[in-house]
């Protein structure tokens, strides 16, 4: 009981000392902002140590983190080595582009954790306001305040949406100017090679963004579905803390599940972790077990057979959407991806 306390009493110092750092952080970040403006971003700033996820966190995708390393966190973390000559200059535009479910926001978020940078997430209803103008002075305040916070990530998912294809005449005035104004503060940056500002884009059809945005993001880097190699590292990961049984056939899972995302395999593990639950329901109904056990046998192999009835992979290979991506990224992605394996990261 004593024990019991004692633990008790140091979760809930760690709670209040994260809540106390939580609130110094918010506080931190209101005296650097300038104007209204900035401080809509505040509640939007995760600082590296808040993120809470890292590479060591993402099964799989080693060629992509590989890269990441060395085009974001190595000029982050060592500045100093891209001080020099015109070639080593910081990338201010990376693009992770791939189906649903491949892990592009995670890799986003760990990144900013392995680079030690600020984190800020915006898509583009973070930008739009119903007052005239607006947009643009939140543009221009989103900028101003990331200055303020170098290192800084600003993550625009489903970049997409944000900046896509221009619609001609048929596009919004108050759009067009939005754009426009995240098209000049981004060639800033590019401008000021010692700022340590990093726009990462993710999205699902770079086919739509438009001409202008693929020149400013350089890098463009293909987050395709794992192969089973990587699938099993995936499904190592998932299922770390859960009791398996003996001999768990991990190779055997994962050449059964081809074509599931890094989302699809969340998803048929927490299916496949319901069956033990619902067979202890059903012995309770028969009388055969106590109301009040909560013992629940091990998870098998059959169980993740099974719950592949009910959760298949969300793209079939052979989509439109998926051809579309492996064409785009013939011409458009990075060059190391078009010698890989169909389904991405081989041997």
């Amino acid at each position: 009981m004593f024990l019991f306390i004692f633990s008790l009493d140091i979760a809930i110092g760690r709670l209040k000392e994260h809540v106390s750092t939580t609130k110094k952080t918010s506080q931190n970040l209101k005296v650097l902002a300038k104007d209204e403006y900035e401080r809509n971003f505040i509640s939007a700033v995760v600082p590296p140590n808040e993120i809470g996820v890292k590479f060591d966190d993402i099964g799989a995708l080693e060629d992509v983190k590989k890269t990441l390393d060395e085009l974001v966190t190595l000029p982050m973390r060592r500045p100093e080595l891209f001080s020099h000559g015109n070639l080593l200059r910081p990338c201010k535009g990376v693009l992770l582009f791939g189906p649903p479910g491949t892990g592009k926001t995670l890799l986003a978020k760990a990144l900013a954790t392995e680079a030690g940078a600020n984190f800020i997430s915006i898509t583009g209803s973070t930008l739009t306001s119903k007052w005239f103008g607006d947009a643009e002075k939140l543009t221009k305040a989103l900028f101003s305040f990331a200055s303020r916070l170098a290192p800084v990530i600003i993550f625009v998912d489903e970049v997409d949406s944000l900046l896509g294809a221009r619609g001609g005449a048929f596009e919004h005035e108050a759009t067009r100017r939005m754009r426009n104004e995240f098209m000049a503060a981004w060639d800033g940056l590019r401008s000021k090679e010692s700022q340590r500002i990093l726009i990462l884009g993710a999205t699902n059809r770079p086919f739509d963004l438009d001409d202008a945005v693929i020149r400013r993001l350089p890098r463009r880097i293909y987050v395709d579905l794992p192969d089973a190699q990587n699938r099993m590292k995936i499904l190592k990961i998932l299922l770390a803390k859960e009791k398996l049984e003996s001999d768990f056939k991990f190779d055997e899972l994962a050449n059964t599940t081809e074509g599931y995302s890094g989302s699809d395999l969340k998803n048929l593990c927490v299916a496949a972790a319901y069956r033990p639950v619902h067979e202890l329901l059903e012995e309770e109904k028969k009388g055969g077990a106590s109301n009040e056990s909560s013992y629940l046998r091990p998870l098998k192999l059959d169980d993740f057979i099974q719950a592949k009835a009910k959760v298949s992979p969300s793209v079939s290979y052979d989509a439109t959407s998926m051809n579309e991506l492996r064409k785009w990224n013939e011409q458009y992605g990075e060059g190391g991806s078009r010698t890989k394996s169909p389904f991405g990261f081989g041997n």
